[in-house]
């Protein structure tokens, strides 16, 4: 089941958190927290929306880290009912994927909650006073087709409005929400 995500609320402080990485350390939002800006994303390993997108997270990360923009990746799905989704498989993605970024492990899904997440994928950008700018989609995707592409042509949405946000510390006033599978919450 696809969901939208609400829009924007200028201004909202990120949450603290310190949560295991899948390279076994606790990394907490202090630690990486970047000069320009942060992106926090609520990805999973399964969802066909975050599939789909993966590799153009990676690539917009590293272009952030150019501007001092530092990106982490929250996984809060509940393994219980999505094993794709456990810890191992959280490090066998990130390694597959190339992850320049950490990708941390949600176990009691308490940031999730805090954060309001929705779905996978679910972006939320913050300006270096760490106050959320952004909480779009990276794309526009072709919902039509399996699996899911990109529509030829589409802005990089997320990266845009993340360089928007290192240079003015505002996002984008019209922002299109992302889609993606509703997070899988425990009982």
């Amino acid at each position: 089941m696809s969901l939208e995500k609400p829009i924007c609320d200028f201004g909202k402080k990120a949450n603290p958190f310190n949560l295991i990485s899948t390279e076994n350390k606790f990394i907490s939002l202090e630690d990486i927290k970047g000069e320009n800006g942060t992106l926090i994303m609520f990805i999973c390993n399964h969802c066909p929306y975050v599939v789909a997108t993966i590799k153009d997270i990676v690539l917009t990360s590293m272009e952030l880290k150019k501007i001092k923009i530092n990106t982490i990746a929250i996984m809060s799905n509940d393994p219980k009912d999505y094993p794709e989704d456990s810890f191992e498989n959280m490090v066998e993605f990130s390694k597959k994927y190339n992850f320049d970024f950490p990708y941390l492990y949600d176990k009691d899904q308490k940031v999730g909650r805090d954060y309001d997440a929705v779905c996978t994928p679910d972006f939320f950008g913050y300006n270096s006073n760490l106050e959320l700018q952004y909480r779009g989609r990276i794309y526009e995707l072709n919902n039509k087709v399996r699996p899911r592409v990109r529509v030829e042509n589409s802005p990089n949405e997320l990266l845009n409005a993340m360089k928007m946000i290192s240079e003015t510390g505002e996002g984008p006033k019209m922002q299109t929400p992302s889609i993606g599978c509703s997070i899988k919450w425990s009982e």
